[in-house]
């Protein structure tokens, strides 16, 4: 006899800071541990926040990083599903599937939308950080209008509706079907291979005869991959290694953990350190690293060459139909965030390719993809992707880079140093002030738009040493998007001198790291003679800029940044 499952409506309290950010929920783990129904105050408001007659019967897809509490969260997501209305949910097996593939799935099935437990870069474990995200058909994070919505919800929540008797066998492939009180047809949980659909599209993607020759052909390079123990080790080890032959130890920390083996699995000369000292023995001639749900690359070259990403996105433009896809589908546009180097808009401005400045956070992309404008953008935080998906994704510009690498037979290095000399450079850092006092940091940024939005700031003069940088512009940086009109202001404090270089302040707020202020700095070189300095020299100027007008170390009683990237 078939056990019918009970269907519960449960009362609950609100919470009031579950206002989602563009990239979820995120808070530390033992918030939704510990806490009564948060997990679940979150979840209902999202299956709440769509409309029921969408959701009935709807398929929803789940996938997470494999942090610690993924798996439980996911029972609970089930549970909720069904009791929400859903028909069928897809969860990649043991509740494994990486960020982008997640969107490649939820565009491929038609999903109304997926739920991925992710806190990206950040740590894990019982002491790291837990996240949610919600992303909508498209297949790309929620707009705004959609996680305003959710907040507004949880705010109000008074009942949630769960199936608390369901449990699901994350383990094993197939279907599995849950007979529920009161419902006609079953519900489904379907658990997938997390590799295959998402591997299927990079095969339409990228010539992998010309990768295979690349990675294991007579005059094969060789390469160094490091995973992070992240979500991306398995996707690394089925594609790179099984499919295009390159040898099993050129991938290393691929076994996804709880707590990323109690590393942080930021993909930056910091916290892949290991994967740089390796790389400057000379070894490889590639190396690449992931964060912790795949969304996020580093580029290397041989002797530890590393590639800036702003630098990496702009390489890829002009190298764009060195990959088939983009030779079938053409170019429709390129966009970058605001905080990341112009050095794309000087591929743009040379390929006559419309580029868009949007603000940070990879769901203003997804609105240009969606209307057909776009097809290549990146941002300065190690993420680059194109309009496949939704979402940013580590593994495809590992592949892009490999394509180009492919087409031209020069090194990392060289192809890098020839598109300087073609376009010039964009020297480019960024200086981060984690954990200040969140007092300190607005009157700061208040004080610095006041001083930036005068009128007799345009056209100042900053000497320092022989150098001079007169102001052209200043503003507080706003976006009205070209496709549905809506305007996003106060999206960072932007001073841009003549020549191209800028100054750039954005303040923002998490529950992991408290207050941090961003200082970018972007200067742009075309003397060719001037190309190959090191970027902490040839920013010095602007730095000392910087300092002198924010007085951030003053007002922040900093002596110095947290991280320099």
């Amino acid at each position: 006899m078939t056990t019918v499952i009970k269907l519960l409506t449960l009362p609950t309290s609100p919470y009031p800071d579950q206002r989602p950010g563009t990239n979820g929920l995120r808070k530390k783990t033992h918030v939704f541990q510990s806490e009564k129904y948060y997990l679940h105050n979150f979840i209902q408001c999202i299956f709440s926040s769509i409309d029921l007659r969408d959701r009935q019967g709807s398929t929803m897809v789940v996938g997470g990083d494999g942090r610690y509490f993924n798996s439980t969260a996911i029972q609970v997501i089930v549970q909720m599903a069904a009791a929400n209305g859903v028909g069928r949910v897809v969860i990649g097996q043991n509740g494994i599937m990486s960020t982008p593939a997640v969107s490649c799935v939820i565009r491929k099935i038609k999903a109304i939308g997926g739920i991925i437990l992710t806190a990206s870069h950040n740590p894990g474990g019982p002491d790291g950080d837990f996240g949610i995200k919600f992303n909508t058909a498209s297949g790309g994070p929620a707009p705004e209008a959609v996680t305003n919505k959710i907040f507004q919800l949880s705010r109000t929540i008074e009942e949630l509706a769960i199936c608390p008797e369901l449990r699901v066998d994350l383990g094993t492939i197939g279907k599995q079907s849950f007979d529920l009180e009161n419902k006609f047809k079953p519900f489904t949980v379907e658990i997938v291979d997390p590799v295959e659909s998402y591997a299927n599209s990079l095969r339409n993607i990228f010539d992998f005869a010309v990768l295979k020759e690349l990675l294991s052909g007579d005059n094969h390079i060789q390469i160094r991959l490091d995973a992070m123990h992240g979500v991306t080790g398995p996707y690394v080890k089925k594609i790179l290694c099984e499919e295009l032959g390159s040898p099993a130890n050129s991938a290393i920390n691929c076994a996804p953990l709880e707590d990323f083996g109690g590393g942080h699995p930021d993909p930056n000369l910091i916290y892949a350190a290991d994967l740089v000292e390796t790389m400057k023995s000379g070894q490889y001639d590639f190396g690449a690293a992931f964060d912790g749900d795949g969304e996020r690359n580093m580029i290397l070259g041989k002797h530890g060459f590393f590639v800036n990403p702003s630098d990496s996105v702009a390489v890829i433009a002009a190298n764009i139909f060195c990959i088939p896809y983009f030779q079938h589908t053409g170019v429709r546009g390129f966009a970058r965030s605001m905080p990341t180097s112009a050095a794309l808009d000087m591929v743009a401005r040379a390929t006559k390719i419309q580029l868009y400045e949007t603000p940070a956070g990879w769901r203003y992309f997804g609105s240009l993809m969606d209307a057909g404008r776009l097809s290549l953008c990146g941002e300065e935080s190690f993420g680059t992707g194109s309009d496949y998906i939704r979402e940013k994704d580590g593994l495809w510009a590992v592949l892009a880079w490999m394509s180009i690498l492919a087409a031209r037979r020069q090194s990392v290095e060289d192809i890098m140093t020839d598109h300087w000399r073609t376009y010039g450079r964009n020297y480019y850092t960024r200086f981060d002030y984690e954990e200040v006092d969140l007092d300190a940091a607005v009157e700061m940024m208040l004080d610095l738009e006041l001083m930036i939005s005068d009128r007799a700031f345009i056209g100042q003069v900053f000497t320092v040493g022989e150098k001079k940088y007169q102001v052209e512009a200043a503003d507080n940086f706003e976006y009205s998007d070209p496709v549905d009109g809506t305007i996003s202001r106060n999206q960072g404090l932007r001073i841009v001198f003549k020549g191209g270089s800028r100054i750039i302040f954005r303040l923002s707020v998490s529950d992991s790291f408290g207050a941090t202020v961003r200082l970018y700095i972007d200067s742009y070189e075309k003397d060719i003679n001037k190309l190959f300095q090191d970027p902490q020299v040839a920013l010095a100027e602007l730095v000392t800029i910087a300092l002198q007008l924010s007085q951030i170390h003053e007002r922040t009683g900093r002596r110095g940044p947290t991280v320099i990237t």
